[in-house]
């Protein structure tokens, strides 16, 4: 019923997603682990970006890039969390072939987007530590908006032809995916296509648009550590080292983990499944935690914010 078994994608109307291989009970546990950790993703990425609108002293370029931080975290986990938790209470646990469509197409169009806006912040952070006194010269406000846009098309170009190789492919009689979402590298793994173009095409997105976020952020850290080693002051060290951390623990979590699951041979797939948990839904948690608990201005908006509430009750 769920397919005919032809050989050729385009008679594959689901697949099933095999999830975690564990006992059926347990599926209950995950399904309030995941409820835990994307409603917790939910409510901290909300408040960040309602803080960030709502205090005018926040209209920066460092907040404008950790709004649309946010409002990532909140896409790319909505694409898997709800689907996954779905088919935890599920027996059948099956995604449509166009819903897996979607959630691939969506997932890497915001994972690519995210690893830009990083970037995006690691330059911005260059800019003002580096070249303080010509900053709001260099980070304008049109600069900043092309950046975005610019990630968000560069995510949408590698999530096209992510999705154009993958679903190209003719499948075996097998429709089981060996993960709790649709993963590229488990869609190919039950296909009976010669795989040669898909990992052409995925070596050269690493080398043309992954690889160039990587090398920002190193350099300009490298930069960055150098201007901050320079500073006469330990005080003064230590903030601008303070201001630099929390991004860099972002990106350190972030690229790690996707480093593990895509970049390192597959030996055990459920360890590959925990990474994925990561940064899917651990990530977009820690983020506001990261960014915002460890940032006066922020907890600042956030004391006038409920303040105000309370005045207005």
């Amino acid at each position: 019923m769920g397919d005919k078994v032809t050989g050729n994608h385009s008679d594959v109307t689901d697949f099933i997603l095999e999830g975690f291989r564990v006992r059926p009970e347990f599926y209950i546990l995950l399904f309030f682990l995941f409820l835990l950790v994307y409603s917790m993703v939910l409510l901290g990425n909300i408040s960040v970006m309602t803080i960030i609108v709502t205090d005018s002293q926040l209209n920066t370029p460092m907040y404008f890039f950790l709004g649309n931080l946010s409002f990532i975290d909140i896409s790319y986990s909505t694409v898997i969390a709800p689907k996954a938790m779905a088919n935890f209470l599920s027996e059948k646990k099956t995604v449509s072939f166009a819903g897996c469509v979607a959630q691939l197409f969506l997932f890497a169009l915001f994972i690519v987007t995210e690893g830009f806006i990083l970037a995006a912040m690691a330059y911005d952070r260059f800019s003002a530590i580096c070249n303080p006194l010509l900053y709001s010269v260099h980070m304008s406000r049109r600069l900043c908006t092309q950046l975005v846009a610019g990630s968000y098309f560069c995510g949408w170009v590698s999530s096209i032809l992510q999705v154009s190789v993958t679903f190209s492919v003719s499948f075996c009689a097998s429709r089981v995916i060996d993960h709790f979402y649709c993963d590229s590298h488990q869609i190919e793994k039950i296909s009976c296509s010669n795989l040669f173009v898909n990992k052409m095409v995925s070596l050269s997105l690493s080398v043309i648009i992954i690889l160039p976020t990587i090398v920002v952020i190193i350099v300009s850290y490298m930069y960055i550590v150098s201007s901050v080693l320079k500073i006469p002051s330990s005080e003064g060290r230590k903030k601008a080292f303070s201001t630099c951390s929390s991004h860099l623990g972002v990106v350190s979590l972030l690229y790690g983990t996707v480093s593990f699951v895509y970049l390192t041979p597959p030996s055990n797939p459920e360890l590959c499944k925990v990474a994925s948990v990561f940064y899917i839904l651990v990530t977009p948690m820690l983020n506001p935690l990261i960014y915002s608990l460890r940032n006066k201005d922020v907890k600042e908006a956030l004391r006038k914010i409920l303040c105000n509430k309370k005045a207005l009750s």
